[in-house]
């Protein structure tokens, strides 16, 4: 081997395209080995190498390749650099962008050398050179056409292909592949938040996001703020009412797959306090597994959340706690039986006299009939919405068959999916009021229940006996001390208006008048 062929310097550039082969170590490794054997068999100096990870062969302004290109023109004097490459695909998966680098590092002062391909200045050569290059990118586009098949077939079916948005987490499902499943407890706090913007109970984005930064578990940024268009994303994104759509590549608002934070209606009402065409009295909602949740706050004045912890055995166990970093409480987590069980012996004390019943008895009776005639007037109305939506829908479909101009066709493709959408959530409407109601007998013996013995039925009623008995029973959130418990309660405006309609000595059980 000539003396002057040993000195010569080379440099190596590997690229891989995905971030899977990051992640895993395959390729940036392999092709690293490979070029230096390649140079040692040759007898090349490798005096540096430059990385590209993750970046698409079709893209030419890559950190590694301009890393690449700078060192070769500092170094020009020097004399010629070889530039080893493991495959041509490596260089670039792009016909233009293959002849752009090869220009660039040609006029950086560098000679392309590969183990796979000879590179030459003669016809022939540069004939295969430029045929690889263009087979390289057609499997560049062929690969970028069949994962654009899979994603759009899966979104089709209901199944969300993107990176997975905050309050979700990806599992890999039998048959299904991945599929979201809801991250708690960053689902609650997410659903809390559209719940409180869609109610009024967080009457701007900026205390939605203040709410957001309440909690530690939610992503922030390096400064610990959650940002305004984190936020914005959070509030607009259908994805969390159970529905998916992708406009761009035709498919149309859809049942996802996925469970729901909120629902469809809840969602709606959040786009429209966004384009400031609606505004709702706040309301306070509670959940299954933790049905005090939203309704008592620590004594710093901060709601207490909830989450499930697992233990070293793999048993999950509920926990309240408080989130709020200037409290003296801050991530002190208080057991469930431990707040719930203080709850059930401060209902123990509310016991209403038997003379509240009459008057119990008629305004259920009152409102049951009202709530009646507005649920039956809702059906009809959302059926007779969708019917019209039907007859719209189909016109629209008939003017398009018969426009000639682009600008009317999207028009109407337009106004058919807004169409699709408020059917859609006629159809939610429709499920919810269709659901199985009690009868007035059941619905007075549970707010009766709910009024003369409330404890009872916190320890055995229904989720929907223990709203019922929260909304009935108080009139603010309670306050809980973790060393004390509960503090006096306010009790709600119907104790008060019973009691004066009976009188004190009536209305309420000896203790309780003092208290209202």
């Amino acid at each position: 081997m000539s003396k002057d062929l040993s000195k010569t310097k080379a440099v190596i550039y590997c690229r891989v395209s995905s971030a899977a082969q990051v992640s895993k170590g395959h390729g940036i490794a392999s092709q690293e080995t490979r070029c230096r054997e390649f140079a040692r068999m040759k007898g090349y100096e490798v005096a540096d190498v430059f990385k590209d990870e993750a970046v698409s062969g079709g893209v030419i302004d890559r950190p590694g390749m301009l890393s690449m290109l700078a060192y070769l023109k500092k170094h020009k004097r020097g004399g010629e650099h070889v530039v080893i490459i493991d495959d041509i695909s490596r260089l670039a998966r792009d016909i233009k962008a293959h002849l752009d680098l090869r220009t660039a590092i040609a006029g950086a002062g560098g000679r392309l050398e590969s183990p796979s391909i000879e590179f030459g200045e003669d016809s022939d050569s540069i004939l295969v050179e430029n045929l690889l290059a263009s087979v390289s990118q057609h499997q560049r586009q062929k690969n970028t056409e069949q994962v654009y098949n899979r994603q759009r077939a899966r979104l089709q079916s209901g199944f969300w292909t993107f990176s997975c948005p905050p309050g979700y987490r990806y599992v890999k499902s039998e048959g299904q592949g991945k599929v979201l499943i809801r991250d708690e407890p960053l689902a609650s706090i997410i659903a809390q938040g559209i719940e409180g913007y869609a109610s009024g109970q967080f009457q701007t984005q900026a205390k939605v996001k203040r709410f957001f930064e309440e909690y530690p578990e939610f992503p922030k940024t390096r400064y610990g703020t959650v940002t305004n268009e984190a936020v914005n994303r959070i509030l607009t994104r259908v994805l969390y009412a159970g529905y998916l759509e992708r406009p761009e590549w035709g498919v149309s608002l859809r049942r996802a797959k996925h469970e729901p934070l909120v629902s469809l209606e809840t969602f709606e009402r959040v786009q429209e306090r966004l384009n400031g065409k609606a505004k709702v009295p706040a309301r306070v909602d509670v959940n299954a597994d933790f049905p005090l949740r939203g309704f008592v706050l620590c004594s710093c004045g901060k709601p207490l959340t909830s989450c499930w912890s697992r233990s070293k055995t793999g048993t999950k166990h509920p926990y309240y706690m408080c989130f709020n970093r200037a409290c003296e409480h801050d991530r002190k987590s208080i057991r469930r039986e431990v707040i719930e069980g203080r709850f059930a012996v401060l209902l123990a004390g509310i016991e209403p006299s038997p003379a509240m019943f009459a008057v119990a008895k008629d305004m259920a009776s009152r409102v049951w009939d009202q709530m009646s005639e507005q649920a039956a007037s809702v059906r009809q109305q959302a059926r007779s919405r969708m019917a019209e939506i039907e007859k719209q829908t189909a016109a629209f479909l008939d003017r398009i068959v018969e426009a000639s101009s682009q600008t009317v066709i999207a028009r109407y493709e337009q106004r058919i999916t807004e169409l699709e959408r408020e059917r859609l959530l006629m159809t939610e409407k429709l499920e919810a009021k269709a659901r199985p109601r009690k009868s007035f007998g059941e619905m007075f013996e549970l707010t009766l229940n709910a009024l003369s013995s409330p404890c009872t039925q916190w320890k055995n009623g229904t989720l929907d006996t223990r709203r019922t008995l929260l909304n009935v029973t108080f009139e603010d959130r309670l306050i809980y001390c973790r060393n004390e418990g509960f503090r006096t309660p306010k009790t709600s405006m119907v104790y008060s208006m019973l009691s004066r309609f009976c009188g004190p000595k009536e209305g309420l059980a000896e203790g309780m008048s003092s208290k209202l």
